[in-house]
């Protein structure tokens, strides 16, 4: 992949997702089907989340986090990520990558997820 001259010093650590696609809403909506089993609360409320990349030929890249680096699970949700979103129709593939950067934290949830662990 070429440099991106707007990838520099002071660019978001997050590359943005593909939020005007048509299957955006569907692959959100199939993320939030996938729970942290430690925290009754889906997946993309927590924040875990961090970019869903659709391709013109509708391939699917997901880049995630997880709570904490250590979390028991780390080696099965990318499993339970792409097993949500690959039957979705016109979804050609799913990868899905696991990244620590930048760490997540208690600020990416959702006001929903708050809510609902007691924090607001």
């Amino acid at each position: 992949m070429a440099e991106n001259p707007e990838m520099m010093e002071g660019a978001p650590l997050i590359r943005p997702s593909s939020t005007d696609h048509p299957l955006y809403d569907t692959i959100v909506e199939a993320c939030r089907t996938v729970y942290d089993p430690e925290i009754p609360v889906n997946i993309f409320d927590l924040g875990l989340v961090y970019t869903i990349d659709i391709a013109p030929d509708n391939a699917v890249n997901v880049v995630m986090t997880l709570t904490a680096p250590g979390c028991p699970v780390a080696g099965e949700m990318p499993g339970w990520v792409a097993d949500a979103i690959e039957p979705l129709e016109g979804v050609k593939q799913v990868d899905v990558e696991i990244t620590w950067d930048p760490p997540w934290g208690m600020d990416m949830m959702s006001d929903e997820a708050r809510l609902e662990l007691g924090f607001m």
